[in-house]
């Protein structure tokens, strides 16, 4: 594998830089205006960027969408044009190059501030909640349930930004005082049935679709919402290999689990505060991970991608 991209520096517009993406303004030969999302190879936990990355993440994880996108495209509009750097104009060949595979070409929107997330298993926050309320984000649940079971049926448990930037889980009713009751009703139908058809697909893959978080966009002067952002990745859902599933424990997943499970040690032996900056990961941590991230696109997609 190559290193890790952990930035770019491209002759295009208005560049912005998140925990673990670029995004720059483009202007299409055809006159329209997009946005050139690169994913890095940079990873974050506990809201921090690490001192290194996992080498072709950014790959794995745009490719992953890509399949995705095509996948729904029949069921919902989307915001991906293209995949193609040669798509991407302004650039040279050594440019292209670094960002082969991991860039996608999108329609401009207007982001929706609600994030939508679906839960088909109790666990992560939804269990803190429940074992404090008996309730996931203000939803009442049986009582009785063990980590990681599954629910009887899917929860749409929607959230917006706050001021410091974290997630914080509102009530649908709040949603609607946000976006409207048209608009907050049609995220969550298709939120939830988004998720229940990837549910029922990964799990005839032996994979086990705990919950996914979807963002959803307005096309520039319409209200009318399409998809964006990434979808169905192992950073925007948890993964469980459903083999390995067993209600009343934490899961295995195919995401960045070794990571978190290292710094945990890390701050355990009080070499971090979990603050910025991250500590640097070791080879076999990042190899690892890596190995997660892979076998996650091997499962859904049926194919082995080369890095």
């Amino acid at each position: 594998m190559t290193a890790a991209v952990l930035s770019t520096d491209l002759p295009l517009p208005n560049k912005r830089s998140g925990k673990v993406r670029d995004l720059y303004d483009v202007n299409l030969p055809n006159g329209d205006a997009a946005l050139l999302i690169i994913a890095t190879d940079r990873i974050s936990a506990f809201d921090v960027v690490l001192a290194n990355g996992l080498p072709g993440k950014g790959v794995v994880l745009t490719q992953i969408s890509k399949f995705w996108f095509d996948h729904f495209a029949g069921t919902v509009d989307h915001h991906l044009l293209s995949t193609d750097v040669a798509d991407v104009p302004g650039l040279d060949d050594a440019q292209r190059e670094a960002l082969r595979g991991r860039i996608m070409l999108c329609r401009k929107t207007n982001v929706v501030p609600i994030e939508c997330i679906a839960r088909g298993y109790i666990t992560g926050s939804g269990w803190k909640d429940y074992q404090r309320s008996g309730a996931v984000c203000g939803i009442e649940l049986p009582a009785g349930l063990q980590n990681s079971d599954r629910l009887a049926e899917p929860l749409f448990t929607p959230s917006t930004k706050a001021d410091d930037g974290h997630d914080e889980n509102i009530s649908f009713a709040e949603g609607v005082e946000v976006v409207g009751a048209e608009l907050m009703t049609w995220l969550q139908e298709k939120t939830l049935n988004l998720y229940t058809h990837a549910r029922d697909y990964a799990g005839e893959r032996g994979i086990i679709l705990a919950d996914t978080k979807f963002e959803f966009g307005l096309l520039p002067g319409t209200q009318t919402p399409i998809l964006i952002d990434e979808i169905f990745t192992p950073d925007s859902s948890r993964f469980w290999p459903a083999d390995d599933w067993e209600p009343g424990r934490e899961q295995n997943s195919f995401d960045k689990q070794v990571v978190r499970n290292y710094l945990e040690t890390v701050v355990a032996s009080g070499a971090w505060d979990k603050t910025s900056p991250g500590p640097e990961l070791p080879a076999e941590v990042v190899e690892q991970s890596m190995e997660r991230y892979l076998l996650a696109y091997e499962y859904l997609t049926g194919s082995r991608l080369t890095l």
